[in-house]
């Protein structure tokens, strides 16, 4: 019996402390953990994060070609068939003599080298267009950061908007409730009829159903949240935030030209433009000639052995000229393809200026919108409670029905509604205003390396 009761005592202490341990694993996220974690975690801005170690050993590969190369072959000849000279005979009738020379020799051991000495701009171009390629690949990362800033404070606000909304259902039921039992006990000392009764517990049974989806959908943005911050679907959370309204004055015009000069997206297509006019120049240096040096030191023999008197050595240096003659108009063909290229660049370019000078407009005229919604609703959520105070008072003393006071009722729901709304999207709208010039992501850059 004693080693039942231990056993059981530290069952109940395992319980007690592992769920001690549940309880501390819970991760409590503000608004700037989640900013920081996502850009440390987020799996896709991660993959855009790992294709500049790609660009940056193109350079690399660039770089190479300006150096000379050096190879070691080694051959055995597995099988050969020797010349055979055929010589005239020294005396007249007798058979011509023949001659076997064998001019291979077995083992064979050559360095072969080559130093490019003019390309007509080809290995230049090629090297800065890899480096163009990385500071778009740079760029292109920053675009990643700005989007993925932008999304999590969509999802974290979007979580504080789905727990205010449970807030707003958890009061419509409250009220409901409240107004149940004052229609019951008015009901019961005959002073409110049957239908009132029903209607009252009618409402009250309508608006159960819109806490339960309130209630899922917290647990819905929940989880959008925590795969944005790659977070395990498992892992408890304890969101801390609140939707609050904090003033800020935009300017258009200012923001315009903010944008012109941060957004990744115009300098990655400038990159992407320099890329192009070093293609057109690669192109066109095909049709000029090149200039090399190479050569080959060897060394043969026909024993596979060490001794120096078994080896003989020869070199030879070139310097090698290649002139292009003609080749079916293929340069020609190749360079209008880098230079449509290049022009399909250029009106990328400009409808991408106009696109980023709506997006600025756009997100301006939202926040505008949003808080002039926000203020209106402020005071008409003060209005909708002291609606329902006085329609709840009339009803008590026979004044008003009891549609008055479910009208007011859901008056006040709607306009809690509409200002969590409201902060919500002016929120969303400042975090917009902030990618849209390209500096939300700025002062998060150098934490996260």
């Amino acid at each position: 019996m004693s080693r039942i009761r231990i056993l059981t005592a530290l069952t109940l202490l395992a319980a007690v402390f592992g769920g001690t341990a549940t309880a501390q694993d819970k991760m409590v996220l503000t608004l700037e953990d989640s900013i920081r974690m996502a850009l440390r975690q987020n799996p896709f801005h991660l993959a855009n994060q790992a294709k500049e170690g790609q660009a940056a050993a193109a350079v690399k590969e660039a770089v190479s070609g300006f150096y000379p190369s050096l190879n070691l072959q080694g051959t055995d000849v597995l099988d050969k068939k020797v010349f055979t000279i055929e010589f005239p005979p020294m005396v007249p009738g007798q058979p011509p003599t023949k001659v076997k020379f064998d001019f291979t020799r077995t083992y064979t051991f050559a360095f072969n080298f080559s130093l490019p000495l003019y390309t007509g701009g080809r290995l230049a171009s090629g090297y800065k267009s890899a480096r163009y390629n990385l500071d778009a690949t740079r760029e292109a990362i920053r675009q990643s950061g700005e989007e993925t800033v932008l999304n999590v404070k969509k999802g974290f606000y979007g979580y504080l908007l789905a727990r205010s909304f449970v807030n707003v259902a958890e009061e419509s039921v409250g009220l409901a409730e409240k107004h149940y039992t004052n229609v019951k006990n008015l009901y019961d000392v005959g002073m409110a009829s049957k239908f009132d009764l029903l209607r009252s517990e009618v409402q009250l049974a309508n608006l159960k159903p819109q806490l339960i989806r309130a209630r899922n959908a917290v647990a819905t943005a929940e989880i959008g949240l925590k795969m944005l911050l790659g977070l395990d679907l498992a892992q408890p959370v304890e969101i801390k935030g609140e939707l609050a309204f904090r003033e800020v004055e935009a300017n258009i015009d200012e923001n315009i030209a903010e944008a012109l000069t941060r957004r990744p997206e115009i300098s990655q297509m400038q990159y992407q433009s320099l890329m192009a006019a070093e293609m057109v120049k690669m192109n066109r240096a095909a049709a000029l000639p090149t200039l090399a040096v190479g050569g080959a030191y060897n060394y043969w023999s026909n024993i596979l052995n060490l001794k120096s008197n078994n080896w003989e050595d020869y070199y030879q240096v070139n310097l090698v000229l290649n002139i292009p003659i003609f080749n079916g108009f293929s340069t020609s063909a190749k360079v209008a393809q880098a230079k449509a290229a290049l022009q399909q660049l250029d009106y990328s370019r400009k409808g991408l200026v106009e696109s980023v000078k709506f997006e600025v407009q756009e997100a301006v005229l939202a926040l505008r919108q949003a808080r002039e919604s926000l203020l209106s609703q402020e005071k008409n959520v003060e209005q909708a409670q002291e609606a329902v105070r006085i329609a709840e008072l009339n009803y008590s003393e026979g004044l008003a029905t009891n549609l008055d006071v479910s009208s007011a009722q859901v008056a006040l729901s709607q306009a809690k509604t509409n200002h969590v709304q409201a902060l919500y999207d002016y929120a969303v709208a400042l975090a917009q205003i902030e990618k849209s010039v390209g500096k939300g992501s700025d002062r998060y850059a150098e934490e996260v390396k």
